[in-house]
């Protein structure tokens, strides 16, 4: 009997020895979990601030974007009005000056070389354009882009297009 409980001792010590053996080892376990959790948190942590600091940073590019688009917006609507009026003042003095001088003749329809309007020679650098209306031909000075429709002469976007005074 002795050696019966001296065999059940043994036998308890060791399977205590083994339970203590587990026990510490899952106490590592959850020691190294739990440290990988924290660094998890850390980094959603982390991750979180630089997602916000990005959402911020687009909000604040847009908002400029926005703001920078209406002054671009802004200076086209005074760069076309002032085209308006420069093109007003021109054909007021051409209006004014034609009565000096002697008036050139229109080119021929078969003269593709001058301007309807001012008469200069097409060139490299300078070039001839149909109008869309009249289908004179004109420089780029003389003509106003339409768009998709093309180009037309200034007298014939004056007319479609008359400014309120």
């Amino acid at each position: 009997l002795l050696q019966r409980l001296a065999a059940l001792a043994t036998t308890a010590q060791e399977e205590a020895r083994q339970s203590r053996q587990q026990l510490l080892a899952q106490r590592q376990e959850v020691a190294r979990l739990q440290e990988q959790l924290s660094r998890a948190r850390q980094d959603g942590e982390r991750w979180a601030s630089a997602l916000q600091r990005a959402q911020r940073e687009a909000l604040e590019r847009e908002a400029t974007r926005g703001a920078e688009q209406a002054r671009q917006q802004e200076l086209i609507r005074d760069m076309k009005g002032r085209l308006l009026e420069l093109l007003r003042e021109k054909d007021a003095l051409w209006q004014k000056t034609e009565g000096i001088d002697t008036p050139m003749p229109s080119p021929s329809p078969h003269d593709a070389g001058l301007c309807a309007r001012c008469h200069k020679d097409f060139r490299l650098l300078s070039r001839r354009y149909n109008c869309r209306l009249c289908q004179s031909k004109v420089c780029h000075a003389c003509s106003v882009d339409v768009g998709k429709q093309g180009r037309c002469c200034l007298f014939c976007y004056q007319q479609r297009h008359p400014q309120p005074t």
